[in-house]
């Protein structure tokens, strides 16, 4: 069995922060500046929590002037849905398995 990575998203999105973050690029490209007026964490802290995310895959950035813009990466957050769909399938199928199996406590 595989375990998780340094860039592991899910690992990535197991900070209250970076879920936030994440919610609010969900919304549309931001500046670090602009996410830290919204978040009640510093200006480095953002930024700090964005390279965990950009590092992960989930995030990613462009020069605009001085700033850098942030926006979601559609391919880290597809990877993601894609690990919930299986292990949905799976627990699916489980279930599935159980319900249909025999009563052994029918005569």
């Amino acid at each position: 069995m595989a375990t998780y990575q340094a860039g592991d998203g899910w690992e990535a999105l197991g900070d209250p922060s970076r879920r936030a973050i994440v919610a609010r690029l969900a919304d549309g490209p931001c500046a670090v500046g602009e996410l830290a007026d919204e978040l009640p964490i510093s200006r480095p802290a953002v930024s700090q929590h964005l390279k965990v995310l950009k590092e992960a895959g989930l995030v990613t950035d462009r020069a605009a002037g001085t700033r850098r813009v942030y926006r979601l990466n559609p391919a880290g957050v597809a990877a993601l849905r894609d690990q919930l769909d299986t292990y949905w399938s799976r627990a699916l199928a489980t279930y599935q398995d159980v319900v249909e199996q025999p009563d052994e406590e029918s005569p």
